[in-house]
């Protein structure tokens, strides 16, 4: 009888581990192909989307969330070029982790005071689009694994595309097209300089912070990224998204 049940022991952990590791591969397969599917497909919705929705619910404050997909060539090249300017100016450069800028938000940290993130748009949209907010070690796992999907299955271009269709720019107002509607009565297309510039300011606490109500401390953060757009080369930035991905054929 004792070796009956010290037998069983060793067979159902391998039973465990075999279910385990069969579950995660299914995860990796399922997960590698819902990113290759939105790499040409507009994605319905978003995470952050759905966490926003169940808030509402939850808080018993209904939301009315706005989001009208617009494809790369009907966003206006003023807000690509400042929104990597005010979030990400290695962006053309990075494999999806800015290591430079995970170090020195780390020291900051590790001082006290404010929390500084170094999330790049890549890191961006792997969160808002698959994941739910929170600073878990899962959570952080899960975003490393999709931002490694996205950078090897898309396109820089497709990054930003689906970044800045994705972006929450007030209480429930999602993508380009629903802030420029929401905040300046324009299309996406149409956007100044300047309103480009209002919105990326406020990306960091957009449902706080109001482009097109600034803030002294908003207002001076989108003169700075407008300074920053003129420095990265304007409208020319753009080009080198077409070539940074030029070792990886299978992507473009």
């Amino acid at each position: 009888m004792a070796r009956s049940t010290g037998s069983a022991n060793p067979s159902m952990l391998r039973i465990f581990i075999h279910r385990v590791l069969k579950a995660l591969l299914w995860f990796a397969a399922g997960s590698a192909l819902l990113v290759l599917i939105f790499r040409w497909v507009p994605p319905p919705g978003t995470a952050l989307m759905v966490e926003r929705k169940i808030d509402s619910w939850v808080n018993g404050q209904p939301i009315d969330l706005q989001r009208s997909w617009r494809p790369w060539n009907e966003i206006s090249n003023n807000l690509k070029v400042a929104v990597i300017a005010g979030e990400d100016q290695k962006f053309a450069e990075h494999w999806g982790f800015d290591f430079n800028a995970i170090r020195a938000a780390f020291v900051h940290n590790e001082k006290g005071g404010t929390v500084r993130g170094a999330s790049t748009l890549s890191q961006q949209v792997s969160k808002n689009l698959f994941l739910w907010s929170g600073r878990s070690w899962l959570r952080k796992g899960l975003e490393a694994w999709f931002t490694g999907l996205i950078e090897l299955l898309w396109t820089k271009e497709r990054i930003l595309e689906v970044y800045l269709n994705s972006a929450e720019w007030d209480e429930g107002v999602f993508g380009a097209q629903a802030a420029a509607e929401h905040h300046f009565g324009v299309n996406a297309k149409d956007l100044s300089p300047q309103q480009a510039s209002q919105l990326a300011a406020v990306l960091p606490n957009p449902r706080n912070w109001s482009a097109s109500r600034p803030t002294p401390y908003v207002a001076g953060r989108a003169a700075w990224i407008r300074q920053q757009m003129r420095q990265l080369g304007g409208d020319n930035y753009l080009t080198t998204l077409n070539t940074s991905r030029s070792d990886k054929p299978w992507a473009e």
